[in-house]
């Protein structure tokens, strides 16, 4: 007979003992992010929309070097307008953005330390490989138990489903660089750090945006997910329509992720082109 294995009473003996002996953490985090939430969100909400339009489009011809990626830009972007989807579009693109940074603040060291540790990477891949194929919404069950409901642990969730890619295509970037443009920086008498810093980071950085653009579109598709614990933005709009069975609304919310996703997605595959 198989013995009973209680994983989930574990699981939840684990979450009661931190938010017992870790709640001032929890709490001074969860301030931290609302307050860089807010900062990027008025940021964003100052300008009028048609300015915050044309930057947001000349940042795309910046990256692209092209008249259609500006011209689709305006095209979107106004076309959310129209939608009355303006202010829900940049509280998910304060929180795309947010996360995001966090994301690629923790996994690109993590990436760096797999790439020059075969320890570091023994332990961080079957990790990984747990974060990757996690369902989506258990992530958002123990964020709402450390911070409650609202947006704060939208945005825990959505940065710790991020995390992944980028740490494999850091890892696998410096992994790919030539180890005969490795040798001959050894040989000219230059330290490990030197290596790192001028020799295997510039070689990877096709490989660390491309996980930079992968962390953007997984924290925006979280970002919808997140709506369901109060996350607000568009994911709030699209949640508001499920309950309500409000399609024209549900397809006018999905519209505007579509235009946010393929905006960050083109600018960050140009940037990265640019870059390598």
């Amino acid at each position: 007979m198989i013995p009973d294995v209680p994983i989930g009473a574990w699981v939840e003996t684990a979450i009661e003992w931190l938010r017992l002996h870790l709640g001032g953490f929890f709490d001074t985090v969860a301030e931290l992010l609302r307050q860089l939430l807010s900062v990027v969100y008025h940021v964003l909400v100052l300008p009028h929309p048609l300015l915050l339009t044309a930057v947001l489009a000349g940042i795309a011809w910046l990256t692209l070097r092209g008249w259609r990626a500006p011209t689709a830009t305006v095209a979107g972007l106004l076309l959310v307008q129209a939608m009355e989807l303006w202010r829900e579009t940049l509280q998910s693109l304060s929180v795309v953005l947010v996360a995001s940074v966090v994301a690629v603040a923790v996994g690109v060291p993590i990436g760096i330390w797999a790439a020059r540790s075969d320890r570091v990477r023994a332990v961080t891949r079957p990790v990984l490989d747990f974060m990757q194929t996690m369902p989506v919404f258990v992530y958002l069950l123990p964020a709402v138990f450390f911070f409650g409901i609202g947006v704060v642990p939208g945005v825990v969730a959505t940065t710790i489903f991020a995390v992944p890619p980028a740490v494999r295509l850091t890892e696998l970037g410096i992994r790919q660089v030539d180890r005969e443009v490795v040798e001959a920086a050894v040989a000219f008498g230059a330290r490990p750090r030197q290596i790192l810093r001028d020799v295997q980071l510039p070689l990877a950085v096709p490989s660390i945006m491309a996980g930079i653009n992968q962390v953007i579109m997984l924290a925006l598709s979280m970002v919808v997910v997140a709506g369901l614990v109060g996350g607000g933005g568009l994911g709030a709009v699209v949640v508001r329509a499920i309950t309500q069975l409000d399609i024209g609304r549900g397809f006018e919310g999905g519209i505007a992720v579509v235009v946010l996703a393929i905006y960050l997605d083109r600018v960050t595959a140009g940037a990265g082109r640019r870059l390598a």
